[in-house]
């Protein structure tokens, strides 16, 4: 598979952890991961400290699903952020960043009114290989 991330002056510049566009030609699998929130994956249990542990969890299980798939984070061409509160962005873009190292996926940060059990983010990501 051939990744290449796209970048064109003639478009504004990424403001965050994001890229403006993902090239993938010869993509041999797709794994559609469904939104995570901040459940703890033994208790089931939102996790407590905020928009900041919740957007750690929702990542790790996000990862832990691309593991069980031999997956890598490196693998995500697409994510899309759910926030409840956007002034909470800079906080969650922050941990998004730390999960993504070199070049990262392209992403849509949306606004919402409410996410299930209550969740101040939620997760869901396009992976290819």
């Amino acid at each position: 598979m051939e990744r290449k991330v796209v970048q064109t002056s003639k478009a504004p510049a990424a403001v965050g952890a994001y890229s403006q566009a993902v090239h993938i030609r010869g993509a041999e699998e797709l794994l559609f991961v469904s939104g995570q929130i901040g459940l703890d994956p033994t208790s089931g249990e939102m996790v407590s400290g905020g928009v900041e542990a919740e957007a750690k969890q929702a990542m790790l299980n996000l990862q832990a699903i691309l593991t069980e798939q031999n997956f890598r984070m490196g693998d995500v061409v697409r994510a899309t952020l759910y926030l409840t509160h956007m002034e909470d962005f800079a906080k969650v873009n922050a941990i998004y960043a730390d999960f993504f190292s070199g070049e990262p996926p392209s992403r849509a940060a949306i606004g919402v009114k409410a996410l299930p059990k209550g969740a101040l983010f939620e997760i869901d990501a396009i992976v290819a290989r």
